[in-house]
């Protein structure tokens, strides 16, 4: 016997009712007496070979290497075994991967975040025992070279090897490194790495630029000065290095070609994006490079690399630097009384459109958080960056993934936190003390226990079209 439309009907939501009740029950079920939700993306057995060692090639072992930035290497079973108690607590605070920048507000490229899928596998290797798994399955670990984060430089000009005093005092020295090349051409990148031992802390490095009468000998004259107060203004030092031209001027000077602070990698942009020109004859100048304070003395031996251009590039890279020394002033001004959380700003306006390319922002141990936008003239809201939580030891040029336009008239706004109370475990006084920037002889301000708060950005002049082009640099 046939059966009936209405009948039909009726059965047909009876089993969709079942079917969602029975959903409903699972899903109450799980609430109620804690049965794990499989979460997607994360295979029920974990194992290093094939689930783990990905995520530490991708996210970690830039850094956790031999010679690497980090205290030990996560290369290999062993090691990372060892670690796996350091490695979950880490990861659950978000303390590492080390990545400042706020995901949230704005975008960079190369950033080194763990998904929760990435987490939730560590996790899950470690509760089920840590297991080796199918070595069939193990991808082959990164190479990494030992003279460029970038590629392979066209120029590597070593400074001349350094005895850094282990006295735990800082030192600030300024360090000459000249060099000559068949002609002069343009760069596309300078990168400076500090040695293996990474007893650099901070270079801050200008490019001099001879031309080919004016200094018959660049190699000439002292490559050190010891400067025991970090000074303003650097003719002594420049003297003491025979940095001048033979007639006693001074050779064209880019400021600012090259630096490096914890965590930076180096900078490189897509072909005829920015660059600046180097003649036959130049020399770096680190005006100031910091060794961090070490018990035991120890040899250290740096390099810059630089990367030609393939074509004369059609814009020059430029750059400003906002607050400490820069071109805006900070307010109030930079002193920081005991037992206190303060904000300071440093605002500017500039008066024809830019296009940024990498921004770097820049504090001591007090450093708390920092946010920087741009206010168009119609009040619009231009998103720069926001670090919610400081860590003086990863600070990065930050570089977006297609140019940021700031438009004429704009203001960029650039607000710090510090924290100088007991509260901040970075704090290098107990009990707190005033702390304040200095800039003279009277005072070393580029000193880690006084304070500085900087925004540099690097930039190009606007064109139609910038917003579009793309940052990311392919190898």
């Amino acid at each position: 016997m046939a059966m009936s439309p209405t009948k039909k009907r009726n059965l047909v939501f009876l089993a969709v009712s079942f079917v969602l009740t029975l959903l409903v029950f699972q899903s109450v079920k799980r609430a109620l007496i804690g049965e794990p939700k499989e979460v997607k993306g994360v295979p029920d057995q974990v194992f290093y070979a094939s689930d783990v060692a990905p995520i530490l090639n991708e996210h970690c072992v830039k850094c956790h290497r031999q010679h690497g930035a980090a205290p030990f290497s996560l290369m290999d079973y062993k090691k990372v075994y060892r670690k796996k108690k350091t490695i979950r607590k880490v990861v659950s605070k978000n303390i590492m991967p080390p990545w400042p920048a706020d995901p949230t507000y704005s975008h960079f490229i190369g950033e080194n975040i763990l998904t929760d899928d990435e987490k939730e596998i560590l996790f899950k290797w470690m509760d089920q025992g840590a297991r080796f798994g199918d070595s069939s399955k193990l991808p082959e670990p990164p190479v990494f070279s030992k003279v460029s984060n970038l590629g392979e430089p066209d120029v590597t000009v070593y400074l001349d090897s350094f005895l850094v005093k282990g006295n735990n005092r800082d030192q600030f020295m300024v360090i000459k490194t000249p060099f000559e090349i068949p002609q002069d051409t343009f760069i596309r990148a300078i990168e400076f790495l500090p040695g293996k031992e990474q007893l650099v802390h901070h270079l801050n490095a200008d490019l001099l630029l001879y031309d080919f009468d004016a200094k018959a000998d660049v190699m000439d004259g002292n490559r050190v000065v010891d400067v025991e107060i970090h000074p303003m203004e650097f003719d002594e030092e420049f003297k003491q290095l025979k940095v001048y031209n033979d007639d006693g001027s001074m050779p064209y000077r880019y400021h600012s070609a090259v630096n490096y602070l914890p965590g930076v990698m180096g900078t490189i942009y897509p072909e005829g994006v920015g660059g600046f020109k180097v003649n036959r004859k130049s020399s770096f100048i680190a005006r100031d490079i910091h060794y961090a304070p070490i018990q035991e003395d120890a040899w250290d031996r740096s390099h810059y690399n630089i990367f030609y251009a393939k074509e004369p590039p059609k814009r020059l890279t430029k750059e400003m630097m906002l607050g400490t020394n820069g071109i805006s002033p900070i307010r109030p001004q930079l002193i920081i009384p005991p037992d206190t959380v303060m904000t300071f700003k440093t605002l500017y306006r500039v008066s024809a459109p830019i296009s940024i390319l990498t921004v770097n922002p820049h504090m001591h141990l007090l450093g708390d958080r920092i946010i920087a936008y741009a206010v168009t003239v119609e009040k619009d809201t231009i998103p720069m960056i926001r670090i919610n939580r400081w860590d003086f030891r990863w600070q990065y040029f930050y570089t977006y993934p297609k140019m940021l336009k700031i438009p004429a008239g704009a203001t960029i706004v650039v607000e710090a936190t510090f924290d100088n109370t007991t509260n901040n475990k970075n704090n290098p006084y107990n009990p707190p003390r005033t702390i304040a920037e200095r800039y003279d002889r009277e005072g070393a301000g580029m000193r880690t226990t006084d304070e500085m708060f900087q925004f540099i950005i690097t930039y190009l002049d606007y064109e139609d079209g910038d917003e579009n082009q793309s940052l990311v640099y392919e190898r």
